[in-house]
Formats: C-alpha cells, sequence, structure tokens
C-alpha cells in the first residue's frame, strides 16, 4: 500500500524536519509505503533549503518550489496533480494537526469510504480566531449542509476521487466546498487543533476574508437569491409606503412634513443599492477571471527521483 502525502508550505522554517519525521515513523508502524509531496508557496525564509536537505536524504521527498506566494489552495491542487498512491493524505506543516490520526485515516478508507474527512472540533487558538472560525463555518453550513463543525483541510481521498477532483479546471476555489460536492462515500473524524508552537500562523485577515468570499459565491446561488428577496421587500416596502403618502396628501389634505423619512430611506436603499453591486462586482470579476485562464501557479522548480 503506498500513500502520497501533499503538504503546502508557507514560511514553515523549523516544523518541516520535524513533520517529516513524524511521518516516516508513522510508515513504519502503520506499515505502509509513501511519497511526500511538500509544495513551497513562494517561503521567503529558509523552507526552500529545508526541502531541498529532505529532498537529497529521502528520494520518496518530492519538492515543487512555486515561483512566488499562490495560496494554499492552488499548491494543494498543484500536488494532487503530482500523485501517485493509491490515496493523498492532504495536511498542514505546522504540527497542529494530530499524525497519529492517520492510522483512524487508512481503517476507515480500508472499510469504503472514498473520502476521510478529519474536522477540526475545537481548536487550541486565540479567542478571537475561534469565534472567527466559529462565525465563517457557520455561515458555510447554510451553503452546504454537509459541512462539518470547524471544517478541515486535513484528509484523506482515494485515487478514484481524485482523478474526478483533478477534473475541476476553476480558480478562486473553495476547495472545502469541492470535497464534499464530489458525493463519494464519506467518513469523518472529530480532533482538537493543537497550538501552534513553532512559527505563527501566516492565515492573514485579508486571507480569510478572500477564502470566506470563494465558499460564499463560488459553491452557491444565495448571496444572488438573497438581492433578489431584498429587492422584493423594499420594493413592496416603497410601494406601500408611497400608497400612504399620496392618500394622506390627496384625501386628508395633509402634507408630507420633515425630511428624516425621505433621508433614511434614501441611506438604506442606497446602501443595499452599493451592497448588491459589490456582490455583482464580485461575480463579474470571478467571471472575467476565468476568462483569462492563466495557470493558479507556476512551478518554478522541480526536485524529484530521477
Amino acid at each position: 500500500m503506498k500513500l502520497s502525502f501533499v503538504i503546502p508550505v508557507f514560511r514553515n522554517e523549523g516544523s518541516i524536519v520535524p513533520t517529516y519525521q513524524k511521518l516516516v515513523n508513522l510508515s513504519k508502524s502503520v506499515p505502509f509505503d509513501y511519497e511526500l509531496i511538500f509544495v513551497n508557496d513562494g517561503s521567503d525564509d529558509n523552507s526552500i533549503n529545508e526541502l531541498i536537505d529532505l529532498h537529497h536524504q529521502d528520494l520518496n521527498v518530492k519538492v515543487l518550489s512555486f515561483s512566488r506566494n499562490f495560496g494554499q489552495v492552488p499548491a494543494m491542487i498543484a500536488g494532487w496533480k503530482e500523485v501517485t498512491g493509491e490515496a493523498v493524505i492532504t495536511m498542514s506543516a505546522d504540527l497542529q494537526e494530530p499524525i497519529e490520526l492517520i492510522a483512524d485515516m487508512i481503517s476507515k478508507w480500508k472499510a469504503g469510504n472514498e473520502i476521510v474527512i478529519c474536522h477540526r472540533n475545537d481548536r487550541d487558538d486565540s479567542f478571537i480566531a475561534n469565534k472567527a472560525s466559529w462565525v465563517f463555518y457557520k455561515l458555510m453550513k447554510y451553503v452546504n449542509s454537509k459541512m462539518p463543525k470547524g471544517g478541515f483541510d486535513f484528509l484523506l481521498i482515494d485515487k478514484k476521487a481524485l482523478f474526478v477532483l483533478n477534473q475541476i479546471d476553476e480558480r478562486n476555489r473553495f476547495f472545502q466546498g469541492d470535497i464534499l460536492w464530489l458525493g463519494f462515500n464519506t467518513a469523518f473524524i472529530p480532533y482538537n487543533r493543537l497550538k501552534r508552537t513553532i512559527g505563527k500562523s501566516q492565515w492573514t485577515l485579508s486571507k480569510k476574508l478572500k477564502y470566506f468570499l470563494d465558499g460564499l459565491l463560488n459553491t452557491s446561488y444565495l448571496p444572488i437569491r438573497v438581492m433578489s428577496l431584498l429587492g422584493i421587500m423594499f420594493s413592496l416596502f416603497g410601494f406601500v409606503y408611497a400608497i400612504i403618502i399620496a392618500y394622506n396628501r390627496f384625501m386628508n389634505n395633509t402634507p408630507f412634513d420633515g425630511w428624516a423619512p425621505i433621508m433614511i430611506l434614501i441611506l438604506i436603499i442606497g446602501g443595499l443599492i452599493m451592497l448588491m453591486l459589490g456582490i455583482i462586482g464580485e461575480y463579474v470579476w470571478r467571471t472575467y477571471d476565468e476568462t483569462r485562464k492563466r495557470p493558479i501557479y507556476i512551478i518554478k522548480d522541480r526536485f524529484e527521483k530521477e
């Protein structure tokens, strides 16, 4: 049995070697043959040198190095296209995921599940990070009812499901939605995310907001439907309000006093229009981005077995 591991790397200096050692030790105790595909996502620290050293020590380590930082999802996609094992396990290189869970993932895979998802039941992070994650995945639950609590990026995919996943040719992808959309037999394993002990997270607020928009806009018609419902609701409200004003003006000869109601309506409706235009703009940009057909990543260097 051969397993492939796809591990995106971005400023993970210091945690790469411990991650490698834990996986190698696990391969001896489970056991399984392994292929480790590290994807260097434009790191500007010593990560690439650590990866090259590992490749020279162990030819089962393959290194792909991007020309610049393209993001975690493009790094995973690049790794998925290089897989040669019977299944692939995607994980991070920050030592926040319990590698011991891989044995359970393999068991559930052998039991007939083409996809095994380890989802975050709890996380040893800051209060703000925990609450932001809770809000994000609560909203994603409305978009996709199968979305597990806490989300996921630690998972196993059988080669049959991976073949279909690799056929998706889109930009700005929400990979968690793609995985759940496939429809293959899926098992879920909850776990508590460990506290990061080496380095600091590169998952910045801007990246989180971008990923939130990808999840909301790429996997659901919900934003468009909400805009339509709001438009209908406020149109009805405005129509009724106009009838009330006209009735009081012409039937009761009551002049319309005050500018406050008018300003309130203008501000509310104007704000809604700007919000809707912003959402439509996101859809237009994504459509334009798809038509340009630029690659979602550029591999500058490869270090692999000859």
